[in-house]
């Protein structure tokens, strides 16, 4: 079954899109950020003075995170990545990037795109990144609306 799915406790979309859109056995992650359900983005603070202090690594941990809780809430995990899609403000934040996600995914993990954009939706955010998983479908039993 071929599905829009927003997924109830995470950040909502900041558009008219859904957080994954199953088709059939592949599972296609909108891009991610390290915005929480409340607004705040993990990774990102600011002074008194307005200065900002922008952690490429605790972002990363937190897109990977909201990665996998997405993809649970579609059955599956972070093992079912097949393919990743990275989008960084900056290339002088790959080797943190870098390092973070290496303790997730290894070279039997998922094939990776990285590119550095211009800008993401947020001042604070430094990375987005969208995945597409393989997430069989539960097997039907043979019976009209059974499972």
């Amino acid at each position: 079954m071929d599905e829009a799915i927003l997924v109830e406790g995470k950040a909502r979309p900041r558009g008219r899109f859904p957080h994954l859109r199953r088709a059939g056995d592949l599972v296609f992650v909108s891009g991610t950020s390290s915005r929480r359900p409340d607004g705040t983005f993990a990774g990102a603070s600011a002074d008194a003075m307005g200065v900002t202090d922008l952690d490429i690594r605790e972002q990363t941990r937190a897109v990977i995170e909201n990665i996998r809780d997405l993809l649970e809430a579609a059955g599956g995990g972070l093992s079912d990545v097949v393919n990743v899609t990275t989008y960084l403000v900056s290339m002088n934040d790959f080797g943190g990037y870098n390092e973070v996600y290496g303790e997730y995914f290894d070279e039997t993990g998922p094939a990776r795109t990285t590119v550095a954009v211009h800008q993401l939706p947020h001042p604070h955010l430094l990375i987005e990144i969208s995945c597409v998983a393989h997430i069989p479908q539960a097997t039907r039993t043979g019976k009209e609306g059974g499972a």
